[in-house]
């Protein structure tokens, strides 16, 4: 992010626990959803609902909200994917 002069507008300590219920909120807001784990890469598309497999796919074994994740307007991005922020930030 800082290669690219992007600035965030919040920061969310990793000691601060986001569960099930903050991801179902985050995904609720979001038009897309793109979690990577690893190479794999999928991609949701809540339309106003936090379904079971997009929020499930957005949470750590812990049951915790998989970092990093990061919200660009209506896009969420959840999980390290270096192609996927390659087309997002350019």
């Amino acid at each position: 992010m800082d290669a690219r002069k992007i600035e965030s507008k919040e920061m969310i300590p990793a000691s601060r626990k986001l569960g099930k219920k903050d991801a179902a909120a985050i995904a609720k807001a979001a038009s897309k959803v793109y979690v990577a784990k690893g190479k794999k890469l999928d991609e949701f598309a809540p339309a106003g609902k936090a379904d079971a497999a997009t929020v499930a796919a957005m949470l750590g074994p812990t049951g915790n909200l998989r970092a990093p994740c990061l919200r660009v307007g209506k896009t969420v991005i959840v999980g390290f994917n270096e192609e996927l922020y390659e087309r997002i930030f350019g």
